[in-house]
């Protein structure tokens, strides 16, 4: 038996229902401040194509928004969709659980790669061309 996700003592369907302001009094301090600022254009758009996605995923179609507004922060609303973030090279696809919510979309869309070196002497370049195989 799985234990229902809860936010600060509420579920994720009672958080949906409660109005913004109620639900902002919840959020961390930077969340709740930068959310009573209002929402930014890029912001503002990026939340009418989020619920235009939930009337379509509630017909039953698979809908993908792909965004470049990092600094979202993730809603109740947003739950269950999933939403491409770029991380400056690529949209990175991320599926939005319950355990998401407050937390920036930025976060899961990770902008650094792990950096892997070559060994010397193989794949050569210039530099490294005349280093002695073993």
């Amino acid at each position: 038996m799985s234990k229902e996700f809860t936010y600060r003592g509420y579920t994720i369907s009672q958080l949906a229902n409660m109005p913004m302001d109620e639900f902002i009094k919840l959020l961390p301090s930077r969340q709740r401040r930068s959310l009573m600022r209002g929402l930014n254009p890029e912001q503002r758009t990026l939340f009418e194509k989020i619920r235009k996605a939930k009337l379509l995923a509630a017909k039953g179609k698979k809908v993908v928004i792909r965004t470049h507004c990092r600094d979202m922060i993730i809603l109740p609303e947003m739950v269950g969709l999933t939403i491409s973030v770029h991380n400056g090279k690529e949209f990175v696809p991320v599926e939005i659980l319950p355990e998401m919510v407050g937390h920036y979309l930025g976060e899961f869309a990770i902008t650094t790669a792990k950096v892997t070196h070559g060994a010397p002497g193989l794949k050569a370049t210039r530099s490294s061309m005349f280093v002695p195989l073993k």
